[in-house]
């Protein structure tokens, strides 16, 4: 093969890698209501925390609400628990449309739970005003007032996460250990948050590799 060739060989096979989308080889699981667990601060109604009206998740939560149990020392959190589709092994991918409004700050608007080293395997951050896995890297350096697609895969037999925004392959890293998991999105407090934080999330779907 002449050097021209290799070099439009190349550069035909970059393209394509390019323009691949993060759920191509995946198939979309089923999902319904049934589906969705809601976890909110124990003492008040999941009508003050959270809300569904046309497709849209809407979820919101202060920093001086309640953990969601009496008995759990974690801290203030409104999150949707996928349920049915807990895994221990394969390759499974997380997508939805995000949306932060300003404001949000130290929180966790989307987690893979479940690890051997930590309890979780993955997390999706809002530092003022920008979207970081867990704290460092950034993926998106404002996130604030604007929907973005979020696909993060888990592939446990690599031990691999990697996440993808609008389609565009953000950030590669190891993951924290072999367990059960599954996927959460919401508000969940961490370190130095906003007195309220909020996300909205539309297009929920679980996908497993083929």
């Amino acid at each position: 093969m002449t050097p021209f060739l290799v070099l439009a060989t190349l550069f035909l096979t970059l393209l394509r890698a390019l323009k691949a989308d993060p759920t191509d080889g995946f198939s979309y699981v089923k999902l319904s209501e049934a589906n969705f667990q809601v976890q909110k601060p124990y003492d008040v109604s999941v009508n003050q925390r959270y809300s569904y009206i046309g497709g849209e998740h809407r979820l919101w939560v202060y920093k001086t609400d309640k953990p969601y149990s009496q008995t759990s020392n974690t801290k203030p959190r409104t999150e949707i628990r996928i349920t049915g589709y807990d895994y221990t092994s394969g390759v499974w991918q997380f997508e939805g449309y995000a949306y932060v409004p300003s404001g949000t700050s130290g929180v966790s608007i989307m987690q893979v739970f479940g690890a051997s080293t930590q309890a979780t395997t993955a997390m999706l951050r809002v530092y003022n005003p920008s979207l970081t896995y867990y704290t460092n890297p950034v993926l998106i350096p404002n996130v604030y007032n604007k929907w973005y697609r979020v696909n993060v895969i888990h592939d446990t037999g690599a031990g691999r996460v990697r996440v993808y925004i609008d389609g565009v392959f953000k950030y590669e890293t190891h993951d924290n250990g072999p367990a059960t998991h599954y996927f959460k999105f919401g508000v969940y407090t961490q370190d130095n948050p906003s007195d309220y934080m909020e996300s909205r999330w539309v297009g929920i779907k679980v996908l497993r590799k083929n």
